[in-house]
């Protein structure tokens, strides 16, 4: 009896939280340079808003911009996760899901966190592959879609140096040989650098190359929101590393970024990234935010949040860190998942010579905000070569 108590509580705990919804926020003023940074809201039940996963309909596409057309370019991918344009214009799709994201929740959080993962259509098994697009007589829809090497340990990042794709995996970066004009990968991946796993709060591992193809930089998201497992398994976690090509050694370039994802080069050769936020503190906090990235920066996570706005949820403090914190360049909004990142210089043909210099993000959107954030792709115009 007491067992179906506890069971009975338990339901209507999540019942609750899955239903719970607080009076709309306003349209967040989280963008820009200056955000308006509202005072923190903390409580028992934050806001769960989640945006049930279902298919495009046949008759309706995203909406695009004035002037722009959305053209289906492929379909039937499992969970498309991450694209890499390769130079004679194949791409690359990362088939891929969290391989154990909820293993380190426990508890009504972890029952609550499945039961979001399973509405928003997360709560699946990884594909672990990687499929190459191929649309020859460019009309903008691939006639070629092809595996291009599969059995991967939750694939992301993907970039190309020389004859050399690296992938990066949930535990680590591999390597293949590649060909232009491969459709399958012609050996088994190859081990190059391992990067932090085991629980994988934030799963994703992405990757770039410097311009001269000499570094790789691979992000890592941290193992929590704000630290509350114990900063012991956030070593090397919440940063952008930087590895050597030819010796395959590595060190953090970066700290205190939460979840960084996308990355890109801005027009005078620096690094960019789309950085994810903490969670819990209300509607509008904390935006997530493109920046450029410092050689051994510190961007805050989890003490403080742009610059010096201390998370009093931190205990213990370590002030000396948060006085040194950078400000990140442009806030995002709060909640928005800015996940992708493309930065034009405006001189290309198509659409960037329409926009100019920027940075194209992709917004994946938010479980955790009303009205609902993100769920688009925006363009953040550069003056000077910053935005």
């Amino acid at each position: 009896m007491r067992k179906l108590l506890v069971v009975l509580v338990l339901l209507a705990i999540v019942f609750a939280v899955l239903n719970y919804h607080p009076e709309p926020a306003p349209v967040s003023t989280g963008f820009g340079t200056q955000p308006e940074l509202p005072e923190p809201e903390t409580g028992l039940i934050p806001t769960v808003h989640v945006a049930e996963a279902t298919g495009w309909p046949e008759d309706q596409t995203p909406l695009a911009a004035n002037g722009l057309e959305v053209i289906e370019f492929a379909q039937g991918l499992d969970h498309p996760r991450w694209m890499h344009v390769l130079p004679n214009g194949d791409v690359l799709v990362a088939e891929s899901n969290s391989p154990n994201a909820l293993s380190g929740i426990k508890g009504i959080k972890g029952f609550v966190a499945k039961r979001i993962m399973k509405k928003a259509g997360a709560a699946v098994p990884s594909a672990d592959r990687i499929t190459l697009l191929r649309d020859a007589d460019n009309d903008g829809v691939a006639e070629t879609q092809s595996v291009f090497l599969e059995k991967l340990y939750s694939p992301f990042g993907m970039t190309l140096v020389g004859n050399t794709l690296y992938i990066a995996n949930a535990d680590g970066i591999v390597s293949v040989p590649y060909q232009s004009g491969d459709l399958k990968a012609s050996s088994q991946p190859q081990e190059f650098f391992t990067l932090p796993s085991g629980i994988n709060h934030h799963w994703t591992k992405n990757i770039v190359a410097s311009q001269d193809g000499s570094k790789l930089y691979a992000t890592v998201g941290s193992n929590s929101n704000i630290g509350e497992n114990g900063m012991d398994i956030e070593v090397g976690r919440a940063a952008i590393w930087e590895i050597d090509v030819a010796t395959a050694k590595g060190a953090v370039f970066a700290s205190g970024l939460r979840n960084p994802v996308g990355m890109d080069f801005g027009p005078s050769g620096e690094l960019f990234t789309v950085v994810n936020e903490r969670d819990e503190l209300g509607d509008n906090l904390v935006p997530d935010y493109l920046s450029s990235v410092k050689k051994d920066g510190f961007y805050g996570w989890p003490y403080s949040y742009f610059g010096q706005i201390v998370d009093e949820r931190v205990q213990p403090q370590k002030p000396e860190l948060v006085a040194k914190a950078i400000v990140p360049d442009y806030a995002l909004g709060a909640h928005t998942a800015s996940l992708g990142l493309a930065i034009t210089n405006g001189t290309q043909a198509g659409i960037q010579s329409v926009f100019g210099s920027g940075a194209f993000i992709g917004q994946h959107g938010s479980w955790n905000r009303k009205p609902r954030s993100g769920y688009k792709v925006i363009f953040v115009p550069f003056v000077n070569g910053m935005p």
